[in-house]
């Protein structure tokens, strides 16, 4: 199921209709259980087993921490839980990958190996809770954070259907102790979770399936190749488009959420308003970047062995990053593009330490920011090498007789939302979406809100699904 489908609207609303009732909170967390895993079965039923595994696995491990008094047998549970829930994640994403690549290495040598081919159906989300559900026991083995209270708020925890799917990638930390006492939301919570709704489906279906997703669509799925002007466009929109996509599931997640009255994190805070890498990753995936920088950046040495072990613990972390996106070398250039990009700009910064830039530097160092962004995203769009390498030579002028792919009316209306999204990231990235409600009068907030609902209800298609379910 997913959220930006009628089916989602009559489901949330009898979710929402039950929470509201005058039942015991007990009785309502097994709702919310049973209806986080109808939305879930709504996609594939059987899958269902592999978050019973992964939520069975990790309980019955961070219980058996706990207990253990040997640091062999502590490791040992830990590693249980990491095994398991890599193992799922390692089959069912990357084990066609894996045998592919195998196979590549061996044809080197001389050596005939055709991989069988496996029919495997990736399940939606099982990169989101798997990372979800290894934090729960390697905090408890870290010391980080106590078991839940009980089974039922944990499952809850792993299942909880507004970020089941696409995240944001919640620690045990920050919703299980919600789950210990009464939550409902009060009329101001009710208000601001609909309106981050109402943006977060405008977000989706009206700019990066109506608008955006056609023109990245004709330049990097066609056969045509591509000159200057459409490669830039094309490469633009996508990155219009995955924003508005996937800051648009985290923003419609949030909202859901709020309704019944849990708080998530933010996932965006206006990513192409990043002034570097540094930052720009303080923006974008919030969850996943700090997942990232605390399993396994920090493990591999974090910055605290010097500067070339530093250089490399990017480095690994942004590989494994591009990998966790998607069984394809593509991703991983993308996530070492990302890793340069960091090493780059941290040796940059110990060059010039002193060197305090003005206003109308800063603005011209996130522009460049932005644009070496959209390079990245050029490998993370295209599904091969060659086909980033086409889009690559055509932004850099190489088809300068290309024919045009893009229409003047589609140009026009890619880069008025572009300049937009970048405008309005520029002029909100040092406040809150919260607090630019606060500030806006009612009747105005009223009246946007209305218009984007309007315009959800006059795009609504299909139902495109989320672009990261794929991950």
């Amino acid at each position: 199921m997913v959220f930006n489908s009628l089916s989602f609207v009559f489901f949330f609303a009898l979710v929402l209709a039950m929470h509201s009732l005058p039942l015991p909170w007990k009785a309502k967390k097994v709702n919310l259980l049973l209806a986080s895993y109808l939305f879930y079965a709504a996609w594939n039923p059987p899958f269902i087993l592999l978050l019973w595994i992964s939520t069975v696995v990790d309980w019955f491990a961070a219980q058996a921490l706990v207990k253990a008094e040997r640091v062999a047998a502590r490791r040992a549970w830990m590693l249980l839980s990491v095994v398991a829930n890599l193992g799922m994640l390692f089959y069912f994403k990357y084990g066609n990958f894996l045998l592919q690549n195998f196979g590549a290495v061996v044809s080197q040598f001389g050596w005939t190996y055709q991989p069988p081919h496996f029919d495997i159906v990736l399940p939606v989300g099982i990169s989101f809770y798997t990372f979800a559900t290894m934090s729960y026991t390697l905090d408890i083995y870290l010391r980080r954070a106590k078991p839940a209270n009980n089974f039922l708020d944990y499952a809850l925890f792993v299942t909880f259907f507004p970020h089941l799917v696409a995240g944001p990638i919640m620690r045990p930390t920050e919703l299980v102790p919600q789950f210990t006492e009464p939550r409902q939301a009060t009329p101001a919570m009710l208000r601001f979770g609909l309106a981050l709704i109402t943006l977060g489906m405008f977000q989706k279906i009206v700019l990066a399936d109506s608008f955006l997703a056609p023109a990245a669509e004709a330049v990097y799925d066609g056969s045509k190749l591509p000159g200057m002007l459409d490669a830039w466009m094309a490469t633009l929109a996508f990155s219009g488009q995955i924003f508005c996509d996937f800051a648009g599931y985290s923003t419609t997640a949030i909202g859901v959420a709020l309704c019944l009255g849990f708080a998530m994190p933010d996932n965006f805070r206006f990513p192409y308003a990043a002034i570097g890498f540094t930052d720009f990753w303080r923006r974008w995936h919030i969850t996943l970047s700090a997942w990232l920088r605390d399993y396994l950046y920090i493990p591999l040495g974090g910055n605290r062995h010097g500067e070339a072990r530093t250089y490399l613990s990017l480095m690994v972390t942004m590989l494994l990053g591009g990998l966790w996106h998607g069984a394809s070398w593509t991703f991983v250039a993308w996530g070492g593009l990302h890793g340069l990009y960091l090493v780059g700009e941290r040796r940059l910064r110990a060059m010039f330490a002193g060197f305090k830039p003005g206003a109308g530097t800063l603005l011209l160092l996130g522009l460049f920011t932005y644009a070496l962004i959209n390079i990245t995203w050029v490998f993370f769009r295209a599904k091969t090498f060659d086909a980033a390498w086409q889009i690559l030579t055509g932004m850099f002028g190489a088809h300068a007789g290309a024919d045009p792919i893009l229409s003047t009316m589609r140009l026009t209306t890619v880069g008025l939302i572009i300049a937009g999204i970048v405008f309005a990231h520029w002029q909100l990235r040092k406040r809150t979406l919260e607090a630019l409600v606060a500030e806006v009068r009612p009747l105005v907030l009223s009246g946007v809100l209305g218009l984007m609902l309007f315009a959800i209800v006059i795009a609504q298609g299909e139902g495109n699904a989320f672009i990261y379910f794929q991950f």
